[in-house]
């Protein structure tokens, strides 16, 4: 086997939210996978992804967990906000409501992470410019109100989606470099994992298992 795939400096936690069918899912598979899923059902629970980016000169290893929409399955998907170093905030251009309830995921994510974790507001679907029901200007003021980071994307197109990924990963590593992250608190959603090929191997496995169990909310 390959030890590629261990060969990583930091792993990231990230946690992906918003309403019912705007696309979350969608984006994440778009990121990992360079595809589109067409059709795709409605995340039940929790599901999850990775990918192994650089940024500076670094490798790192993004854990993505994809989190329901529907308002049933928000206590379960509450557990997942805690550790959370980057949180990708979703609404769907076309759909006003899905726009209107940002208020609520952002309080959500302000009350159960912590200061350091950086927010990124998508606007998923932007290829469906003649269905829009909310202006760009608009979100970007509401991004621009509360410190978010913003961007408008497509997850069918592939349009900024590795934009979102990439630019939350990179500001989490400069909070890192500037010494705002404690990568020593449980609650930071930062694993620092000094690469060590060969022999090692199987004792990074093992961190990484570590590191899941640590951060599951089964």
């Amino acid at each position: 086997m390959s030890t590629g795939q261990y060969n990583y400096s930091y792993i990231f936690k990230y946690i992906i939210i918003g309403d019912m069918g705007v696309g979350k899912s969608c984006l994440l598979h778009q990121f990992t996978e360079k595809k589109f899923m067409a059709d795709c059902p409605h995340t039940i629970g929790v599901e999850f992804g990775t990918r192994i980016i650089e940024v500076a000169g670094q490798k790192i290893k993004l854990q993505i967990w994809d989190t329901a929409g529907q308002e049933r399955f928000r206590a379960v998907t509450r557990s997942y906000y805690r550790g959370a170093a980057g949180a990708l905030m979703v609404y769907d251009i076309t759909r006003r409501s899905t726009y209107n309830h940002l208020s609520s995921w952002l309080t959500d994510t302000r009350t159960l992470t912590n200061p350091s974790t950086v927010i990124f507001l998508i606007g998923n679907k932007c290829d469906l410019e003649a269905q829009r029901d909310v202006t760009y200007e608009e979100a970007k003021q509401f991004a621009d109100e509360n410190g978010l980071m913003f961007v408008e994307a497509s997850a069918k197109t592939g349009q900024n989606v590795e934009e979102a990924f990439l630019e939350t990963a990179r500001k989490i590593y400069q909070s890192i470099q500037d010494g705002r992250l404690d990568l020593n608190a449980a609650e930071s959603g930062v694993q620092h994992k000094p690469s060590q090929p060969g022999r090692n191997t199987l004792n990074n496995d093992q961190q990484q298992n570590r590191y899941n169990k640590d951060n599951c909310a089964c």
